[in-house]
């Protein structure tokens, strides 16, 4: 089903990073959602995996990934550790990956998955993703895997030189998903295609509804 998700999903939709469609073949998506959603894990749609959060389309995941141009040596910093698939997703492809999760629970799941495949190349926080992770900045790249009305400046600070960083902007009900790059403190910005996240909660996102 893994390599049926890569074959028909990814490759015709562009997706043509090696490494990015390798890791997507071996990663077991079916363990990060509810067991009554195993089955349709590897199709073509986002899932719910409670307290109001999905997890985005197997398309959509490698999308952001393979747009983070990954080559093993990167520090990257994950906003919405959510279920821990695209956390895993990235911990296949960077050096280390710093995960920072808003609801507790999520987290702790997304822990327990993640030990349970032995991946150990990724550091945990619980708080607002919209003030990025200070004490381990800068970041050679940056994800957002939910909505942001305006570009968060804690992040954009926290962001290497050189560095990029790809996120979802715009309104609640619709985003274009932009890639930044930071060079000379010079910020270039990029988007890819219009998207539906669910919304970045706190200090420089939205409020609670």
């Amino acid at each position: 089903m893994r390599q049926r998700m890569v074959r028909e999903q990814l490759v015709p939709r562009g997706i043509c990073d090696p490494a990015v469609l390798e890791v997507m073949g071996q990663v077991p998506r079916h363990l990060f959602v509810d067991q009554g959603l195993a089955v349709s894990a590897y199709k073509d749609h986002p899932l719910p995996i409670g307290y109001g959060q999905t997890i985005s389309q197997p398309y959509i995941v490698a999308l952001m990934t393979q747009e983070l141009r990954l080559t093993g040596s990167e520090s990257v910093l994950e906003i919405g550790t959510g279920c821990g698939y695209q956390t895993a997703i990235l911990a296949g492809l960077a050096r280390r990956v710093c995960t920072v999760e808003r609801l507790r629970p999520l987290s702790l799941q997304a822990r327990e998955v993640l030990a349970e495949l032995r991946i150990d190349n990724v550091l945990f926080r619980v708080g607002d993703g919209t003030l990025g992770w200070p004490a381990m900045a800068p970041f050679d790249a940056i994800i957002v895997t939910a909505a942001a009305p305006d570009m968060p400046e804690s992040l954009v600070e926290q962001l290497a030189d050189g560095g990029r960083m790809v996120i979802p902007v715009g309104s609640r009900g619709m985003q274009s998903l932009t890639v930044i790059e930071k060079e000379g403190g010079n910020l270039r910005q990029r988007v890819v295609e219009m998207v539906r996240f669910v919304s970045l909660v706190g200090k420089e996102g939205w409020e609670e509804e």
